[in-house]
């Protein structure tokens, strides 16, 4: 907006309309985030596990301000490097920055670009850190570790993108976990478009499994997936790290020919009710290097059964109809993924480089931990299960006031903020946090 005379509202010739308050902003909420950060000590996390290397002999920014400025930017809800260039401006952006202005978007592309493998594998290590603050805040005794894998879309020539036949576009396929009791971000591991669902899933399962096995107390670990991590790879971690998996199988015509021989037919059988049979099988396929526990789900619901599949090193004591509805259970990883993409724009892929794309994503996961670390450290219990817009509407994007009173600055709220009573106790849980 250009000045006052220009922006006249015609309903009344009184009211004219500004943007030019240097002491206003709509985004009062993000002093939760900061004081939340302060009392997990977030800088000190930063600080032990991420080192960015920084060879400019002259800055305004540190690599690290940029890096919080880019957090709070996507926390608020801001996909685009390019709002850097009026949020540098706004009060409390500068206000938890402890900057005079943050930091533009050229600073941050140049952040992006200049960021190393080094980086990604730290900035990792910052998600598992928060992973254990958590644990230990909540004496964690037990985690679902659930697998899957995504599609992220690319546009013109990034690197190492292509084309995914199962999506039916070009782009990234990354592999992703979540713990599927907490719904925490775990780690992600971005792969070509190309690259089948397990690929690599070895690996990024051991490294996941590694950064908890030196915990202080036992931490009973499920690994879950669907038939596209049924690979003996899986099975073997399991038992080297000895932790429980339950998996899907594809059908195939061996096991589709022993679920025949065991289901039964009744004299009595009702035809117009769904009917539900359960077996449990020892099961060896040729590429497993031992047999393991098979559960079967017949299903009828008409004349036939549809048979479906899944194999699990869990205990017979678990029974077989317990079996499916904890791998049913991971349905919600669908969620998980809909949320950290659409809310935290995990799928964000505009940089050139594969690696710049990498980290991009793994930064995104942090700004969702942190969101979920607040909702069950210091939200009300009726918004544990609040999705980030939601959470934004409610408590980040609020207008606020800030005036400087000789060394104390004070932050304005409208009296008439609906979500008020709920900030409120926010603010109290973190006094005690």
């Amino acid at each position: 907006m250009s000045n006052l005379r220009d922006n006249r509202l015609s309903f009344n010739k009184n009211v004219q309309i500004s943007s030019k308050s240097e002491k206003l902003s709509s985004h009062g909420g993000l002093i939760l985030v900061r004081e939340f950060l302060e009392k997990i000590q977030f800088n000190k996390l930063v600080k032990k596990n991420v080192h960015f290397e920084d060879k400019r002999k002259f800055f305004t920014h540190s690599k690290n301000t940029t890096f919080l400025q880019v957090l709070y930017q996507l926390i608020s809800g801001y996909k685009s490097d390019s709002a850097a260039n009026a949020l540098r401006h706004d009060p409390v952006f500068k206000l938890i920055l402890d900057e005079q202005e943050g930091s533009s978007q050229p600073t941050i592309s140049r952040f992006f670009s200049e960021s190393t493998e080094k980086n990604l594998d730290e900035l990792n290590d910052l998600t598992q850190a928060l992973i254990e603050l958590f644990h230990e805040s909540q004496a964690t005794q037990e985690m679902v570790l659930d697998l899957d894998s995504t599609h992220s879309d690319t546009f013109g020539n990034q690197e190492s993108t292509d084309y995914n036949a199962h999506y039916g576009t070009t782009g990234y396929h990354p592999l992703l976990a979540f713990d599927g009791l907490t719904g925490l971000f775990l780690g992600a591991k971005l792969r070509s478009g190309n690259q089948y669902t397990s690929k690599g899933v070895g690996s990024f399962v051991r490294d996941l499994l590694d950064s908890y096995k030196d915990r202080t107390t036992e931490l009973n670990i499920l690994v879950r997936g669907d038939s596209g991590f049924a690979t003996p790879e899986v099975y073997e971690l399991a038992d080297d790290y000895s932790v429980q998996f339950v998996i899907r199988l594809k059908a195939n015509t061996k096991l589709q020919t022993i679920a025949e021989h065991l289901i039964t037919y009744g004299d009595d059988t009702n035809w117009e009710e769904t009917e539900v049979q359960y077996f449990n099988i020892d099961y060896q396929a040729k590429s497993w290097k031992k047999p393991q526990r098979v559960v079967i789900k017949s299903t009828r619901d008409g004349l036939l059964f549809r048979h479906e599949f899944v194999t699990t090193n869990l205990s017979t004591v678990i029974r077989n109809d317990q079996v499916f509805k904890m791998y049913q259970n991971r349905g919600t990883m669908e969620n998980f993924i809909k949320e950290i993409k659409s809310g935290l724009y995990f799928d964000k892929t505009d940089s050139s480089a594969f690696l710049t794309n990498a980290i991009r994503m793994t930064i995104s996961g942090i700004a969702y931990d942190l969101i979920q670390l607040m909702k069950y450290l210091v939200f009300p219990k009726t918004e544990i299960k609040s999705l980030i817009d939601t959470i934004r509407f409610r408590f980040i994007k609020v207008a606020s006031r800030l005036t400087h009173h000789a060394r104390r600055v004070q932050i304005q709220f409208s009296c008439a903020n609906v979500y008020d009573k709920e900030f409120e106790t926010i603010l109290q849980n973190l006094t005690y946090l």
